[in-house]
């Protein structure tokens, strides 16, 4: 607590311009005089019919100036918690001692509250919520933080539905989304860092990490990453993403994002890092892995066995739409013998009056796929299950009696659409759709060849690329079998007793001992 005292004498040498070169008087930051202050705020912000500047009289003829957004702050606030105390409990306080019970006495019933001697710092502050008071003959402002803007309700996930879940998602608030974090990990080891980014928007960015379980080089190496970004403004976590990935120009994604507070706890329960950026309501986690993306929030909630199955489903089903047309394409043109007598003069027959090779046939509808799916996610939402039924089963069956594509074509590019939406991460999914051309123009070109020629180039792609230093394929490539549990299977949590070790985890321990379940005695004991 500041002395009465030793606050008028640094009043006293601040009025004055004082010995010092932060205190010159040229500097806006420390012009004291109450009317300049005003005019280069109103200088600053000018043109803008929202800004309020409420000009009054506190008791003891003293000129006071409240600045604020409209919209932006609690009026009621405003007036409960400092006008009122002004006009009454304060009335008839001197200037010198009028702040010194502000400042040093904390008289008025706010929670929060500062002083600054910097306009430009209240300038931007204004953009936050805050109130700005400036008082006649006083250097210091002060700020009231009393933010009020309109923000979405918590609601349900809409892309990553479970059944036995949390059904809660994140949302543009970024205040918000760290406490349904701090609700889920409640232990004083989770560490927020605050950035600030764009030049215009300057948002609000947190880094979140466990203490003592997230490795501090994977920590400094987020935080190097980040401080790359130099930009006019950030809206969204994709904004930053780009600036911290391994290698760009890689079509796979090298970072998880999500939109549910357990997903973003389990990755710092692991190790890992996460980014929440103010507006966006999809963090991003860092490192990850390409097994990570074929993981759903579903599998650990369902029993070990059933998300072991839809787990193998799922990578079954991921191979069927990256590479069934490619197959297709390869058997009917170079390898017509691998398909057995019937099933061959059936594919024969339906083609017959196809004018086009069978790579023609499967892009033009893949194009077509594509082009139901994009106006699928722009038309609304009463009319869009409408198209896309109308896309699907009109354009298609008039597509095959018009003999532009083949009815086998049609299937084949129905079951790749359909398993590709198996595919839990979006972004993985888009890799695979975009691949999937070059490897049908392999396959049509070399047949069976071309396509594991495909495999083999994709696969060192894979082998070679890091995600923070995580090698992209960890625990198969390089060989880690205590983190196959969660790779190949889920196993039981029981067994899960360590975290997974490529991951960079500083504790590698989950459990102390191994809780398995055991049956009881026929005595009951």
């Amino acid at each position: 607590m500041l002395s009465f005292s030793w606050y008028k004498r640094k009043r006293k040498v601040l009025l004055s311009g004082g010995p010092s070169k932060e205190s010159a008087v040229a500097e806006p930051e420390i012009e004291c005089q109450f009317s300049d202050r005003i005019e280069w705020f109103r200088g600053q912000l000018s043109n803008c019919s929202d800004m309020k500047f409420d000009e009054f009289v506190l008791p003891g003829d003293i000129p006071v100036a409240c600045l604020y957004i409209e919209g932006m702050i609690d009026k009621k606030q405003l007036q409960e918690q400092i006008l009122s105390p002004l006009m009454y409990e304060l009335n008839g306080t001197s200037g010198n001692e009028l702040m010194h019970k502000i400042v040093d006495l904390r008289q008025l019933p706010v929670p929060m509250m500062e002083t600054s001697l910097g306009l430009r710092k209240a300038l931007f502050g204004l953009f936050e919520g805050t109130i700005v008071m400036i008082i006649h003959n006083e250097p210091q402002l002060l700020l009231f933080p009393m933010k009020s803007v309109a923000k979405r309700d918590i609601q349900q996930t809409e892309n990553e539905n479970v059944i036995r879940g949390p059904k809660e998602a994140f949302v543009e608030d970024i205040s918000t989304n760290i406490t349904m974090i701090r609700r889920k990990i409640k232990h004083p080891a989770l560490k927020l860092v605050n950035f600030e980014f764009g030049t215009y928007t300057n948002t609000k960015v947190v880094l979140c990490y466990i203490e003592g379980i997230c490795e501090k080089k994977l920590v400094d190496e987020v935080k190097t990453r980040i401080s790359r970004v130099d930009m006019d403004g950030v809206l969204g976590s994709n904004y930053i993403e780009e600036f911290i990935e391994d290698n760009p120009f890689s079509p796979f994604p090298q970072v998880q994002y999500t939109e549910r507070p357990d997903t973003v706890s389990a990755a710092l329960l692991e190790g890992r890092v996460a980014i929440l950026v103010d507006g966006s309501p999809i963090p991003i986690m860092v490192p990850v892995t390409l097994y990570m993306l074929l993981q759903s929030a579903e599998d650990y909630y369902q029993r070990f066995v059933a998300a072991t199955w839809i787990r193998w489903i799922r990578y079954m089903f991921l191979l069927i739409s990256f590479l069934l047309p490619s197959f297709y394409i390869a058997i009917t043109t170079f390898h017509p013998e691998m398909l057995p007598p019937n099933l061959l003069v059936t594919v024969a027959a339906a083609r017959e009056n196809v004018p086009f090779p069978a790579i023609v046939e499967a892009v033009i509808m893949e194009i077509t796929f594509e082009a139901l799916r994009e106006a699928g996610l722009r038309i609304p939402k009463p009319i869009g299950q409408t198209v896309s039924i109308i896309g699907a089963l009109v354009i298609g069956q008039a597509t095959v009696q018009a003999g532009i594509v083949s009815a086998p074509m049609v299937i084949v590019v129905s079951i790749t659409g359909v398993a590709s939406f198996i595919i839990p991460h979006f972004d993985l999914g888009l890799t695979f759709r975009l691949l999937r051309f070059p490897v049908m123009l392999l396959s049509a070109s070399f047949g069976l060849y071309g396509i594991i020629i495909s495999i083999i180039l994709i696969y060192l792609h894979l082998v070679t690329l890091r995600s923070f230093g995580t090698p992209y394929l960890s625990a198969t490539a390089p060989v880690q079998f205590s983190d196959w549990k969660d790779v190949l299977v889920r196993a039981p949590w029981w067994l899960m007793k360590k975290r997974p070790i490529l991951y960079g985890s500083k504790s590698d321990e989950r459990m102390k001992v191994q809780k398995r379940p055991q049956i009881p005695d026929d005595d009951g004991d």
